[in-house]
């Protein structure tokens, strides 16, 4: 009985024995010669493996399960699957082998032209996402196909993901006096969070769940873990005097964790409060992550060197810091009045004429 229907359903299913061994499984459709279709595929597919040595045919969802299982410690992993959720949608049905250029260049082009439809907008507001958001979702793939091929050799051939091309984006930062508005608008254990990252440029997770085993006051030193790290490696944290003295004033106030509120660790900081004291003191658009750009930036600014600002932010790649290169003219600064100048007399008698 080649194909079958389980009792009060009316899905077919494929029922093959192949060289003794017995293979039941759905073909997720109630189309007869659909189905038919499938299981000759699949014993063809069976056959060719036992007797020509082909690898098995691995689909796209069976990429993604296993993906997901090498990535549980994956810092962004929740950014992945937003991705991988949304193309289900046109791969969920794909062998690994089917995804070729073509497949890859309509997916582009649904991602770049994405409809949203807000009720307060109306039915034709259309919102394309920016080519940034496109190319992590086709990151993913690239990133999935590349396993499949080199580690897990589910398949020989891939095709190049091209992806779009990203402005270069300015690095956000403010002043030290916008700064000082700033916490002074905020509540206090938002502000004192504020603080804490501009003393250390410590990442938002980094703060909010940051626990007092941690710390070490004496040495003024804290540590991110490896799995805490973006990057995946260890980061040590000196502490300044400022930092510290910011932990001693959260002392013995929570067993664990060092930032809480009544009596609960802080997970979320984009909160209307965030945005109210930012819209209060002029900043628009300005995010918590901004936080760490503008420790980067003043550090810049005041003479730190660039090695020492990649390890101190815990960046694996120094291409990350040199945003920040264009904010320092400090070891410039020896170098400009080095070369031979021009007479300056002539302008002086000028102005004494």
């Amino acid at each position: 009985m080649p194909l079958f229907r389980r009792k009060n359903s009316t899905i077919w299913w494929i029922d093959i024995t192949i060289n003794g061994n017995r293979i039941q499984q759905t073909t997720g459709t109630e189309n007869k010669q659909q189905a038919q279709e499938l299981h000759d595929r699949l014993k063809t597919e069976l056959w060719e493996q036992k007797r020509l040595g082909t690898k098995p045919r691995k689909s796209w969802q069976e990429a993604v399960v296993r993906y997901v299982e090498e990535k549980a410690g994956k810092t962004t992993l929740d950014a992945d699957m937003s991705h991988l959720r949304w193309l289900d949608q046109h791969l969920s049905s794909k062998y690994l082998d089917e995804i070729n250029k073509d497949l890859i260049a309509e997916i582009t082009k649904v991602r770049k032209l994405q409809y949203s439809i807000p009720r307060e907008k109306g039915p034709d507001r259309i919102i394309n996402p920016k080519p940034a958001t496109v190319n992590r979702t086709l990151e993913i793939i690239r990133c999935v196909l590349r396993l499949a091929r080199d580690e897990w050799e589910w398949i020989d051939h891939i095709p190049s993901v091209k992806l779009l091309k990203e402005p270069t984006r300015r690095v956000s930062w403010i002043t030290r006096e916008k700064a000082e508005n700033l916490l002074k608008a905020l509540p206090f254990h938002l502000s004192e969070m504020m603080r804490f990252s501009l003393e250390t440029g410590l990442r938002r997770a980094n703060v909010t769940h940051i626990e007092w085993e941690q710390i070490d006051l004496d040495r003024h030193t804290a540590w991110i873990h490896p799995d805490q790290a973006k990057a995946g490696e260890p980061i040590p944290v000196p502490l300044s005097d400022t930092a510290v003295a910011i932990l001693k004033r959260w002392k013995g106030i929570h067993d664990k964790y060092v930032f809480t509120y009544e009596g609960k660790p802080v997970t979320q900081t984009a909160t209307k409060t965030w945005r109210k004291a930012c819209a209060a003191v002029g900043l628009t658009n300005f995010r918590w992550h901004d936080l760490r750009h503008t420790w980067a930036s003043w550090h810049a600014q005041d003479g730190t060197p660039l090695h020492v600002l990649q390890e101190l932010g815990g960046w694996h790649s120094a291409e990350m810091v040199r945003r920040y290169a264009h904010l320092s003219t400090v070891h410039l600064a020896d170098y400009v009045n080095r070369r031979q100048a021009l007479s300056d007399i002539s302008v002086t008698q000028k102005k004494m004429g």
